[in-house]
């Protein structure tokens, strides 16, 4: 199996905590859905005639396109590639673009799984992070799509947010678990370089939360969502049982993805591939025939590093006879002499044949992580 980002940039709004690439822009879409078409038909033979089990189109706002332009999408990929029947179809979703007859469109091109930013229920929050909706049509956008019978409705919150009290926050995750929603992401505010809030942060003008203040919001977090029914599959993602994101869980288990669209990346288990980052590069190279991305060959301890940042991040950790097979007795002998201080400070535990990292482990997931990376050759 193997799956298909769709990387769409347009913004109409920036949020000034967001890294990825976009562009603010209402434009006419035809140029890049053209390119975008292009390239998937150029790149077709990337996932080596793999059954395609998912499909996610992120950004930028991919719900700033009509339904015409995403049925355009999704028939092509159809036609290119061999989607299975119960293909997995996400979609990201800003609340102020939610309106009930755009989620029965949605519907009728078997778009079966909703992504919700909300980011924040307080306005003041959504204010800071220069967001364009409100708490009002936050609400209204998660009631329509459970009302429409998006079964797998995701919302995304953020925490860490300067000035949210832990009580606030507590509010914040009370009130989403009110709703019938099957999967929460949550992410800590992080200050990204280049970022607006990172430009605030250099000239003081915003601060960092305290550590602690950020471990107590995680650590409610974590809590708030076990006693709701959710299972933390991964460090920022709760689902409940049988609603875990499959396209998000097959990158941290190393499946095979291709990505179409500006800054999208590719994977296919010896080498990543990543697109140019500018929307009018991206064009005009695609239309033209140019290279417009660039790759890379990985070698055995790049991959081994890759699969260790991205299992320690899971529940399911680093499976041991997963890292035998790979990476053969070096490997293993690596992971086995590192583990053990972490095991003794309760930072990690072994369960079965893999090894995951406790709850407080996953307060310092980063720290942990690289640590087991295997530095390269000098």
């Amino acid at each position: 199996m193997a799956g298909i980002y769709i990387h769409i940039p347009f913004c109409k709004k920036l949020c000034f905590y967001c890294d990825f690439y976009h562009v603010v822009s209402v434009k006419d879409n035809s140029a890049f859905i053209d390119a975008l078409l292009k390239e998937a038909s150029i790149r077709k033979d990337y996932l080596e005639n793999e059954p395609v089990s998912t499909i996610y189109l992120g950004g930028g706002t991919p719900s700033v396109f009509s339904i015409k332009e995403l049925e355009t999408i999704l028939n092509t990929l159809y036609k290119l590639f061999k989607v299975t029947d119960d293909c997995e179809i996400t979609i990201e979703l800003n609340p102020d673009d939610v309106l009930s007859g755009y989620l029965e469109g949605l519907k009728s091109h078997n778009i079966n799984r909703i992504s919700l930013g909300i980011q924040s229920w307080r306005d003041s929050d959504l204010k800071l992070m220069n967001r364009r909706h409100d708490s009002a049509q936050a609400v209204i956008a998660l009631k329509e799509t459970l009302a429409a019978g998006f079964e797998n409705v995701t919302i995304d919150l953020i925490y860490g947010i300067p000035g949210m009290t832990l009580k606030e926050w507590e509010s914040n995750l009370d009130f989403s678990f009110s709703f019938d929603i099957k999967h929460l992401s949550a992410y800590h505010l992080t200050f990204e370089e280049g970022t607006v809030f990172g430009k605030m942060l250099e000239k003081g003008m915003i601060s960092e939360i305290d550590e602690d203040d950020s471990a107590a919001q995680f650590n409610l977090l974590v809590e708030k969502a076990e006693s709701a029914g959710f299972i933390q599959y991964e460090i920022s993602n709760f689902g409940k049982p049988g609603f875990f994101s499959i396209h998000n869980s097959n990158y941290w288990k190393q499946v095979s993805y291709l990505g179409l669209g500006p800054s999208a990346h590719s994977f296919n288990g010896y080498s990543r591939q990543w697109n140019v980052r500018n929307l009018k590069g991206y064009i005009k190279s695609v239309n033209a025939g140019e290279s417009f991305f660039e790759s890379e060959e990985l070698d055995t301890k790049t991959r081994f590093n890759e699969y260790i940042m991205t299992s320690l991040r899971t529940m399911w950790g680093i499976d041991l006879e997963y890292v035998e097979g790979m990476f053969e007795k070096e490997g293993y002998d690596y992971v086995m002499n590192l583990a053990g201080k972490f095991k003794n400070y309760g930072l990690m535990k072994l369960e079965k044949k893999s090894l995951v990292l406790t709850n407080q482990g996953k307060l310092i997931s980063d720290n942990i992580i690289s640590e087991f990376m295997m530095p390269g050759d000098e």
